[in-house]
């Protein structure tokens, strides 16, 4: 018996099946819970733009299963450390962004830091929410089955190595950190500059051609439908930020 069940946001990219997201930047456990309940394939909760700590990670982590185990929750990281990931799995957490990945030695401790010896370098805790506080007794055979781990892309650096990060055993997909791709290569701001769309064509090609899922974060539909089509399939297709604004907006629009 296992707290949840099997991860289908893993299962559905390996099938290479579109997966819709949703970006959590509020830290609101409120926020978190309805937006698992909204029907999102998976959420992400953001821990390196924001002031989250595992503590509150992990209530988010209750919030989202609270609403709904159909909605995958995963953690982008603000680093790779391997002190963080083993906090955070043991909380509950299964699925993990790792931002600004740059060099096959970052990608392979990124996978390592998921996993227990003699795959990896996790340390064993015997009760934790992760098993079942020691009820599940078959996690440790099973445990890397949900496990999910995504790379961010960010630079021209990264978009060169993706080959060699596709041949990483563990690593189940690649998303392209857009705004960080430009501002790397000299476009700050600026993701829809003729030479940072093609980095992003290019990077999802290349990803595409490992077999690893490709990802975005692009919150306008005709990019997102556009990128789908191209055979990305980690979709963030919005957020909570551009939620509020959009909605606000949208309000005033229609009485002013």
């Amino acid at each position: 018996m296992t707290l949840y069940p099997p991860n289908a946001l893993k299962r559905k990219l390996a099938e290479r099946k579109p997966a819709l997201g949703f970006w959590l930047s509020l830290n609101s456990l409120a926020g978190t819970e309805i937006a698992a309940g909204a029907g999102f394939d998976w959420l992400l909760l953001d821990a390196e733009h924001t002031l989250l700590n595992v503590e509150s990670i992990e209530r988010h982590v209750l919030a989202a299963h609270h609403a709904s185990t159909d909605t995958e929750l995963v953690v982008r990281l603000p680093t790779t450390d391997p002190i963080l990931v083993k906090g955070l799995l043991d909380a509950g957490v299964r699925s993990f962004m790792f931002p600004f990945v740059q060099t096959v030695e970052e990608a392979k401790l990124a996978v390592a830091s998921t996993r227990y010896p003699p795959h990896g370098i996790r340390g064993y805790s015997t009760g934790s929410r992760a098993n079942r506080f020691a009820r599940d007794t078959s996690y440790s055979a099973t445990y890397a089955d949900d496990l999910l781990v995504i790379l961010q892309v960010e630079s021209p650096q990264a978009v060169a190595n993706i080959a060699a990060y596709g041949a990483i055993d563990g690593v189940d997909a690649m998303l392209i950190g857009a705004n960080d791709l430009a501002a790397n290569m000299g476009h700050l701001g600026n993701t829809s500059h003729a030479d940072v769309v093609a980095k992003v064509d290019e990077a999802g090609r290349a990803i595409v051609a490992t077999g690893k899922a490709a990802g975005f974060q692009f919150f306008d539909r005709d990019t997102a439908k556009r990128l789908i089509g191209q055979g990305f399939t980690l979709a963030a297709v919005g957020g909570d930020i551009s939620a509020i604004l959009r909605g606000a907006a949208d309000t005033l629009n229609g009485l002013l």
